[in-house]
């Protein structure tokens, strides 16, 4: 079983590199999003607080900004697949799922700002410096929330080893995204905008 789940474990992680990760400048901002996620990881012991705040205000944002703004959507000529195709099949969250997701972040300070208690969930916020550690606490669990929605989900959609295997792979990505790009920055700054790589070490079907 834990043959299976490590294999699973690399088929997922090389199917997100080679159809999604095409762009230097996504590469790049996933090398920034992984040392920052790292940094939250470790902060997590410490403030809880400051890890929600520079885990979705710098590690989200940038990780997600590459795939939204940068990332090719054409015809995936390396894999011969159609962006539709690939949101179709992808494991995790696809772009229209991760719109729903940074929506339900991004309006949660409203809703919180509103209703001081969040309709009596927590403590009422009573200045500017209280109302950001509400916010930053919302965010932790939108953030456990949406990879624990996304991993049961996918446990009656595919099959338990699958949403495990997807939990774990998002857990530790930030530690295979610095392995796999830390090149990325020296090569978008000498002009390189599409990783070559990814044609050389296709899969052959």
């Amino acid at each position: 079983m834990i043959k299976n789940f490590l294999q699973e474990l690399r088929t997922q992680r090389w199917d997100d590199h080679r159809y999604y990760h095409h762009s230097r400048i996504n590469q790049s901002l996933h090398f920034v999003s992984a040392a920052s996620f790292l940094f939250a990881y470790v902060m997590l012991f410490f403030d809880p607080v400051v890890s929600a705040l520079v885990g979705w205000l710098v590690s989200m944002t940038t990780r997600q900004a590459g795939h939204f703004f940068f990332e090719p959507k054409g015809y995936d000529h390396v894999n011969q697949a159609t962006h539709e195709h690939k949101e179709e099949i992808k494991v995790g969250y696809n772009l229209q799922r991760k719109v729903v997701l940074m929506s339900i972040w991004a309006l949660s300070p409203l809703v919180l700002y509103f209703s001081p208690t969040l309709f009596g969930l927590v403590e009422p916020w009573t200045s500017n410096a209280d109302f950001m550690r509400q916010v930053a606490k919302v965010w932790l669990a939108v953030g456990i929330g949406g990879l624990l929605f996304r991993t049961v989900h996918l446990f009656f959609i595919r099959d338990v080893e699958t949403g495990l295997v997807w939990m774990t792979k998002i857990l530790t990505d930030p530690f295979s995204d610095l392995k796999l790009y830390y090149k990325a920055p020296l090569a978008l700054m000498k002009g390189e905008l599409i990783d070559p790589g990814l044609e050389k070490h296709v899969k052959p079907a």
